[in-house]
Formats: structure tokens, C-alpha cells, sequence
């Protein structure tokens, strides 16, 4: 990407012509003039994804599955909702989700619900008499995250060489939906010089620059998937803990190193999970580690804080912490946080899965209205699953209130 003049000190219009310069480089990629904007989002319309009603007797395994966990993680999401004006939508990318207003009913019962002595039957009630599904057709694929423990140093030492790093005062972000209507959720990182914007510096430079505050020390091994995962539990050598929290990234495009191996030949389609990539690694050493990370442009810095509640998972997206087999990472480009998605999948181990989950997260490599990322917990275990996690005819059902359904049936 070239340069792009930023005027300073000039007049208020040559100021507007910069940002529309701007704008127009990086989300249009060709234009002379800023766009007229762009009329308010519609009313809710299936014509946005393509939505099939259907009965809860027609979900597979819905009879026998307890939904407790997705109603505290829905609970969970209405805290961010409620804070929210009723006639705003719930995301314009997904006006079919309704406006928060809409959701106050359920949201009331939700958050009374979670502290109650509920059954499983009790959880499916709920759901059934105040949500509709909806079937999105087609299938897609779900992989799988969870939120790591690793072991760092509160300096360098030894193995532990790579910093785990703050977000560097430079770094800017913004949604570009904020200057031109139809873009909300299309987001622009970088950084400013004198007289124009850059893009964010890659892996390779924000290393050799040693940009950002280091908060911790771990081994480059374990800080790279740190990265990948998000957020994580570091243990100190006294037995402490706190959490790294997802800060910002680069926003440079995500690059698998698992497929970058795949195409080398180093490794095979079917044995490419987290645990393949990371033997793999430690059979070849340091040496090996560094020019296979800057394959990956992308860097993700972090914030440092308390654990508090060892029980509770680390904050999503939305702003919400997450629910273990209860949260899911979607493309906020299609889907609209808070709703409940009903999946079926396959899962290590569990060939005929499905279950009820809050969209609540995004992720970098989520992309899609069929995309998912299934938030797996925290442990050994949630990380030996979230690693071999990669079904690939995954089925999606969304959860409206009554009264977005109607009017959704209505507009049909």
C-alpha cells in the first residue's frame, strides 16, 4: 500500500479530502471521491441470509440437550445489550437479529433465569417459548479455540526469550463504518506519521523494533499460539496467575503456518493439528521457529490482568466473558452478538454433536456467514479438542425473539 497524504494544519476541507483519500485507498481500493452515504439499514429481512423457520421437534438432539450453559452465556451477552438504546441494531451487518429492544424481554428472563435451580428441561422451556429457529442453508466449517495455560517469567531468562507484548501507543484502530455507512465492522490499523498513514508493522518488524511493552516472558513456542488462542493464563515460577487479554492486533492477514507446512510438504492434510505443528517445532529447534512465525504477518498484543475468578473465561468480543462448549466465534460481517446458534457437528469424539451456543467472539481467520470458531474452555483437555477441531459440514440454526420472527415472516 503507498502512502497517503495527511494534511495537518490545514483548512477543515482539505482535512475531509485527506480522510476521504483514505477511506477511499483502503476500504474501496479505487475512488477520487468520497461515496454519498449510504441510506440507513433496513428493517430486518431474511433476505440477508438465507433463513428457513423451523420447529424445535425438527433440531437434532434437541430433546435430550441441556442448554443451562448457553442460557448463562446469553445471560451474560444481555448485560452488554441491555446497556444499548432500544431502536439501535443489535449489529447493521445482521439487521435480521432485530434491534436491542427487541431483546429486552428475553434478556430479562435470561438474567433472572441463570441464578435459578434450573433443570435442563427447565433451560429448553425457556428457549422454546421465547425464541424461534431458524435454519441457515448450506453447511460450513467449525474449528476450535480454547484459552491456554503456559508458564512465563517476569523477565528474560533462558528458554524464556519472547516477550508477550502490550499494545505500543502508536498503533491506531477505527471501524470504518464511523466515516461511511455500509462499512461498520470493516476496521483500519495503523500508524500515523508526519504526513501519512501506514499500514501496522509486520511480526518480523515489531520483533526486530521491539515495539510494545513487554508484560511477560514465555517460550516463543507457547507465546505464538498464545497469539492464535487470544488470550491466556500465565503461571508464574511463585504459582501465581493472571490473564493475558486480547488488546489489538497488527492488522496485517492471518496466515496459517500449519498450511504454510501443509504446502511444503512438511506436513500432511490429515496430521496438521496444533500438537503436529508444535512437534514439529520442537523436532527442529529455534532456528526453525522464526522464519516459520514471520510467515504469520499478523501480531496480537495483549493487556495483563488479575484472574479474579479462575471459573469465569476471558472477555469475547462482545465484551462478555466466555462460556466453555457455550461460545462461539463468529464474522461480525454476518451475524449479530448475543444470538443463539443451535450447531451440528462433528467433534473429537463426538461424531453426531450438537449443541447451543451464544455468538459472543470473533477471530481473524473467522470469516464467512457459516464460519465458526467453538470456544472449548480452558486445560489440557479443552486444548487437546480445540486442537483437533475441523468439521467441515457444519449446520447452523439462529435463535430470534418472537417478535423479530414475525416480523421476519412477515417481510417474506
Amino acid at each position: 500500500m503507498s502512502p497517503i497524504p495527511i494534511r495537518t494544519g490545514s483548512s477543515p476541507r482539505s482535512s475531509r479530502s485527506s480522510l476521504a483519500a483514505l477511506l477511499c485507498l483502503v476500504a474501496l481500493s479505487a475512488c477520487t471521491t468520497a461515496p454519498p452515504a449510504a441510506p440507513p439499514a433496513p428493517e430486518p429481512a431474511a433476505a440477508r441470509l438465507d433463513l428457513d423457520r423451523v420447529d424445535f421437534a425438527a433440531l437434532p438432539g434437541w430433546d435430550g440437550h441441556d442448554p443451562r450453559p448457553a442460557l448463562v452465556a446469553l445471560a451474560r451477552s444481555c448485560a452488554r445489550i441491555d446497556a444499548r438504546p432500544d431502536a439501535e441494531l443489535l449489529n447493521p451487518n445482521a439487521p435480521w437479529a432485530g434491534r436491542a429492544g427487541d431483546w429486552r424481554e428475553v434478556c430479562l428472563q435470561a438474567s433472572m433465569l441463570q441464578f435459578a435451580d434450573m433443570t435442563a428441561d427447565g433451560a429448553r422451556a425457556f428457549f422454546e417459548r421465547t425464541f424461534t429457529p431458524f435454519e441457515i442453508s448450506g453447511t460450513g466449517r467449525l474449528t476450535g479455540y480454547y484459552e491456554p495455560t503456559i508458564p512465563v517469567r517476569a523477565r528474560p531468562e533462558d528458554e524464556f526469550s519472547m516477550a508477550i507484548r502490550a499494545r505500543p501507543d502508536d498503533l491506531l484502530t477505527g471501524d470504518l463504518g464511523q466515516f461511511i455507512a455500509g462499512l461498520e465492522g470493516r476496521r483500519i490499523v495503523g500508524y500515523a506519521t508526519e504526513r501519512t498513514f501506514e499500514p501496522y508493522r509486520t511480526r518480523a518488524e515489531i520483533e526486530a523494533q521491539d515495539l510494545g511493552v513487554p508484560l511477560a516472558w514465555g517460550r516463543p513456542v507457547d507465546v505464538f499460539f498464545l497469539q492464535i488462542q487470544g488470550s491466556g493464563r500465565l503461571v508464574y515460577p511463585d504459582g501465581s496467575q493472571a490473564r493475558a487479554q486480547f488488546a489489538a492486533h497488527n492488522g496485517r492477514p492471518y496466515v496459517s503456518i500449519g498450511r504454510v507446512l501443509i504446502e511444503r510438504g512438511e506436513l500432511s492434510e490429515h496430521d496438521a493439528s496444533k500438537d503436529d505443528i508444535e512437534a514439529w517445532l520442537n523436532a527442529r529447534g529455534p532456528e526453525a521457529w522464526t522464519p516459520l512465525f514471520n510467515e504469520n504477518p499478523r501480531y496480537v498484543f495483549f493487556n495483563l490482568e488479575p484472574l479474579t475468578d479462575p471459573d469465569l473465561g476471558p472477555l469475547g468480543g462482545q465484551g462478555a466473558p466466555l462460556t466453555p462448549m457455550a461460545s462461539l466465534a463468529v464474522d461480525p460481517r454476518h451475524h449479530a452478538w448475543g444470538a443463539p446458534v443451535y450447531l451440528s457437528a462433528t467433534l473429537p469424539g463426538e461424531p453426531d454433536w450438537s449443541g447451543l451456543v451464544i455468538a459472543q467472539d470473533a477471530g481473524g481467520a473467522i470469516e464467512g456467514p457459516l464460519r465458526g470458531d467453538l470456544f472449548f474452555g480452558w486445560g489440557e483437555e479443552a486444548g487437546y479438542r480445540a486442537g483437533r477441531q475441523n468439521a467441515t459440514d457444519a449446520r447452523w440454526r439462529v435463535f430470534l425473539p418472537r417478535p423479530v420472527a414475525a416480523r421476519l415472516a412477515d417481510s417474506s
